[in-house]
């Protein structure tokens, strides 16, 4: 590809809603690197009326219009979960590049599937784990690279859902089935262990865990009616590193009237603490504080030359830093966007938490 923008594809548009308004548009229109060409929904007066309002040259009714499209390079993937296997699998045979939204698949065979088809077209590939492009994240990944911590000894983390507790949106109704692959373990879970762990530079040698339900109903804000609560509004992981650093991570549903959003640090040289009024790393809203010998706790505002690809604090931020990232990837051959392999190893690693629910036997 040339120095011409970025021609993208995006499946999945409301012009007055949904992930892909609310994060991937201000983030791709506020890019020079990338130009809209081609939106779509399944309504196709709903796709005409996203490609009026963006900008786009076409609204498509059909995905199968929208991959096939030689006016698209990139094809970018903001539906729901359960579509994604069948979205991705026609955008990588139609030969383009894709960038899914995370979690890539419903379950790792899905993801697995959608990895190996992307190796044997030998495709570009990216995967919605924007969190890393956070520039606090960046911050902590660059000071516990130049030695800040020293030698990690520990990492511990305590998130909130902010959905799974005791009400939930009509909209939101399908994340209380883990079938669907959009659950808390799933969503705010994966996002904080992939920052964390991006951070930290390291990956997991070992994991185990638990989920389990401390509510069997949740209300329907919309109705008041209560349903089954199935999917976990608890996680307790634990593991070690690749370096034998201990990790150890909570997750509750809901929103705490006390800490939502920690992650804690701790080296031989000195300590990281970063936290968010709000429950998980997607939603902005940081401050990191550190220490080293006998310091006192005190703030470490991030540096201003961090890229913020000129966008205000929150998911379009993280959203349209990842796109940069992406760009320098498909212009430079950089290494620089987490990728359908990246998702895999994290569904691993999901799942290696999620099948150790067993009860402890007797001695």
């Amino acid at each position: 590809m040339n120095s011409n923008p970025i021609k993208v594809g995006i499946i999945g548009v409301h012009p007055e809603k949904g992930w892909a308004a609310t994060a991937h548009i201000p983030a791709l229109r506020a890019s020079p690197e990338f130009r809209i060409t081609a939106v779509s929904h399944n309504k196709p007066e709903t796709a005409r009326a996203a490609a009026l309002k963006f900008g786009a040259d076409h609204g498509f009714g059909t995905t199968d219009e929208l991959v096939n499209d030689p006016n698209v390079d990139l094809v970018v993937v903001t539906v729901k979960v359960p579509r994604h296997l069948e979205l991705v699998t026609k955008a990588l045979v139609a030969g383009k590049a894709v960038f899914s939204e995370w979690p890539l698949g419903m379950n790792l065979s899905d993801a697995e599937r959608m990895l190996a088809l992307a190796k044997s077209k030998n495709a570009f590939t990216a995967i919605g784990l924007q969190t890393r492009s956070v520039p606090a994240i960046s911050y902590m990944r660059d000071l516990i690279t130049d030695g800040y911590v020293g030698n990690v000894l520990s990492v511990s983390i305590i998130g909130s859902g902010i959905i799974w507790g005791e009400e939930i949106s009509e909209s939101y109704q399908y994340t209380l089935d883990m079938a669907n692959g959009a659950s808390m373990l799933h969503v705010p879970f994966a996002h904080t262990l992939d920052a964390a762990l991006y951070a930290l530079g390291l990956r997991l040698k070992s994991v185990s865990g638990a989920l389990s339900n401390s509510r069997s109903t949740v209300r329907i804000a919309e109705t008041g009616n209560q349903i089954a609560f199935t999917a976990p509004d608890q996680i307790v992981a634990g593991g070690l590193l690749e370096n034998g650093a201990a990790l150890s991570a909570h997750f509750r549903g809901g929103l705490s009237r006390g800490t939502n959003f920690h992650i804690e640090i701790n080296g031989t040289k000195g300590d990281l603490i970063l936290t968010s009024p709000v429950g998980y790393v997607g939603l902005g809203g940081f401050t990191l504080k550190g220490a080293q010998r006998d310091e006192q706790m005190h703030e470490l505002p991030v540096p201003s030359d961090y890229e913020t690809s000129g966008l205000e604090d929150g998911f379009s931020q993280s959203v349209g830093v990842a796109y940069s990232r992406i760009a320098s990837d498909i212009r430079n051959h950089t290494n620089l966007s987490p990728t359908f392999e990246d998702a895999v190893n994290l569904h691993r690693v999901l799942n290696a938490i999620g099948s150790c629910n067993a009860e402890p036997h007797d001695a």
